[in-house]
């Protein structure tokens, strides 16, 4: 069986994959959705849905380094990665020995069609079309219920010390605007670093959004966040429904209702 994943490249299967390492978290919580959880045999350590996920399957490390030895010992029939989350050589590294799967996600129509491919590659065709049609019917709601909402004015931060914003070129800013609201870093590509004197020269600047992951902003940090912008509002948001694309997102549609 041959298939090409989102980087166009070939992926040669004698049958349906049957032992999956995931290196994804938001394609390992995917993977459950779709029925494949007896499947899974390794995970990353950022594997947290279901939060039980890895006490059943082995950790094979993080999403950047990766326990080889390990994963040679699972013996996988596939290695699931992502183009952002997981290095080149990880990739080059894995490709030599086991078949692997690179997903590239900018856009929702990325996801989808990532959905779309893991139907096709691990035999679930009528769960991957069952969960695509799901998030499409949240997103077309959710795009009527934010019609005639004002435009509001936001930068997302991910990091502190050093403050690091969300730029273009990202899942994130892809469902930002989605979710109506105009990016106040959005002409800079990626996650540019943002020092206090350039926030308080922003003129308009409406909500700062202190997201959940990968740093993880609490309450505590509101008060510090306050300082980089007089006029703003701070908001905490869970970062996982603004950047995991996988079956999360039948449920972020209805969690972006409660930041309008």
């Amino acid at each position: 069986m041959n298939f090409v994943d989102q980087l166009y490249r070939k992926i040669d299967l004698d049958n349906t994959p049957k032992r999956i390492v995931s290196l994804v978290p938001s394609q390992t919580e995917l993977l459950v959705e779709l029925g494949l959880e007896d499947h899974i045999v390794g995970v990353t350590k950022f594997c947290v849905h279901p939060n039980y996920i890895r006490k059943e399957k082995r950790v094979v490390g993080g999403t950047k380094k990766i326990k080889y030895e390990v994963i040679q010992e699972l013996q996988p029939d596939i290695i699931l990665c992502n183009k952002e989350e997981n290095t080149k050589e990880i990739v080059e590294h894995l490709e030599k020995k086991y078949p692997v799967h690179v997903s590239d996600i900018f856009e929702l129509p990325d996801a989808l069609e990532m959905i779309k491919q893991y139907g096709e590659i691990f035999d679930k065709g009528p769960q991957a079309k069952t969960l695509i049609s799901k998030i499409r019917q949240e997103e077309q709601s959710f795009k009527e219920f934010i019609a005639n909402k004002p435009k509001k004015h936001i930068a997302y931060f991910i990091w502190k010390d050093p403050w690091m914003a969300v730029g273009n070129t990202t899942f994130v800013h892809h469902i930002l605007q989605k979710n109506g609201f105009i990016n106040v870093f959005g002409g800079i590509s990626r996650y540019p670093e943002v020092t206090p004197s350039t926030m308080l020269k922003l003129e308009k600047l409406d909500i700062i959004l202190l997201s959940s992951e990968p740093f993880p902003f609490s309450e505590k940090h509101i008060e510090e966040a306050r300082k980089l912008h007089p006029t703003a509002a701070i908001k905490l948001v869970d970062g996982e429904y603004f950047s995991w694309y996988g079956s999360r997102l039948t449920e972020a549609f209805t969690y972006f209702k409660t930041l309008h």
